[in-house]
C-alpha cells in the first residue's frame, strides 16, 4: 500500500472521528448540498457568512472555505475578514475561485483574497486556475471551457509563485505545489450534469486539510474520496436527480478500508 493510500485511509478516519467544524462562506446555489455533503463524510458544518461573525466562526473552525460563487460586495469583505482570522491563527484556508476569469469582480476577488490572506489550496476548474495565472481562459458563466491539460502546462510555476497548493478538477485531476505534482483518477460523467459537485469538493478538502496539515496530500486525498463516491454513485444512478442522491450515500457509507482500496492516486516528483 502506497503512503498515500494509507494517507487518504487515516484521513478519512480522522475526519468521521474528530468531525471538525468546517466554516463556509460559500454561495446560496450550494448551502445546502455542501452541508448535506460534509455531514457526510463525518465534518461539522458551519455556513456563517455575516461580517460581525465572521471572525469568530473562523477562530471556532477546524478549516475555512471560501467560495465566490454568489458574490457581492459585503461577502468580499466577510471573505477578507474572515480569512485574516484564520491567518493569524494558523487555520487552513481553502479557496473556491468559481467563475474567476467570467467578471471582473470574480477575479479581483479571487486576487484580493490570495493577496490578503494565507490560502494553502485553490480549488478549481481549468478556466478558474488560469485566470488567476493572468492569462486568458475560456469560460463560459462558471463553467470551464479548457482541459486540465491546458492549466497543467502553468500548474506548477503559478503554484510556486502564489505560494498554494492548486487542485484543478477534471476527469483527471491535478494537485500540485510547484515540488509534488498528483493525479487522482476517479468520478463519473454524470457529476457535471448535478450542480455544486466542484463546490463539494472544495468542501472536502476543507474537511480533510482540517485533520491534514499537508496541503497537498489533503487535497488529493479529498479528491479520491470524493472521486470514488463518485464513481459508485454513478453506478446506481439512473440520471443525475438520483445520482446527487447516491452521491450522499456513498461518502456516508465508504470506508476507510473500501477508500485505501478504490482510491487511485500516483505521484510525478519534480526535480
Amino acid at each position: 500500500m502506497s503512503d498515500l493510500v494509507r494517507k487518504a485511509a487515516e484521513n478519512l478516519t480522522a475526519v468521521r472521528r474528530s468531525k471538525p467544524l468546517i466554516h463556509n462562506i460559500t454561495n446560496f446555489v450550494v448551502m445546502n448540498t455542501t452541508a448535506n455533503a460534509l455531514l457526510a463524510c463525518g465534518a461539522s458544518p458551519v455556513m456563517a457568512h455575516a461580517e460581525n461573525e465572521v471572525e469568530e466562526m473562523a477562530a471556532f473552525a477546524g478549516a475555512l472555505v471560501l467560495n465566490i460563487g454568489t458574490l457581492t460586495d459585503s461577502w468580499v469583505a466577510s471573505m477578507l475578514k474572515a480569512g485574516r482570522k484564520a491567518t493569524e491563527l494558523g487555520k487552513p484556508i481553502v479557496l473556491d475561485p468559481v467563475g474567476s476569469g467570467a467578471t471582473r469582480l470574480r477575479t479581483d476577488a479571487a486576487r484580493s483574497i490570495l493577496a490578503g490572506t494565507r490560502v494553502s489550496v485553490v480549488r478549481g476548474n481549468a478556466s478558474e486556475i488560469l485566470s488567476l495565472s493572468g492569462q486568458a481562459a475560456a469560460i463560459r458563466g462558471v463553467d470551464s471551457c479548457d482541459s486540465v491539460g491546458d492549466a497543467a502546462r502553468v500548474a506548477g510555476q503559478l503554484a510556486l509563485e502564489l505560494g498554494v497548493t492548486l487542485a484543478i478538477t477534471g476527469p483527471t485531476d491535478l494537485v500540485t505545489d510547484g515540488r509534488r505534482t498528483l493525479f487522482v483518477e476517479g468520478g463519473h460523467a454524470l457529476m457535471p450534469c448535478v450542480t455544486g459537485t466542484g463546490c463539494t469538493a472544495s468542501a472536502l478538502v476543507g474537511a480533510f486539510h482540517a485533520v491534514d496539515p499537508d496541503p497537498v496530500s489533503a487535497a488529493a486525498t479529498a479528491l479520491a474520496f470524493f472521486g470514488l463516491a463518485g464513481e459508485r454513485a454513478g453506478a446506481r444512478a439512473e440520471g443525475p436527480g438520483s445520482f446527487q442522491v447516491h452521491l450522499l450515500d456513498a461518502l456516508y457509507a465508504i470506508t476507510p478500508e473500501e477508500l485505501a482500496a478504490g482510491c487511485r492516486i500516483r505521484e510525478e516528483r519534480h526535480v
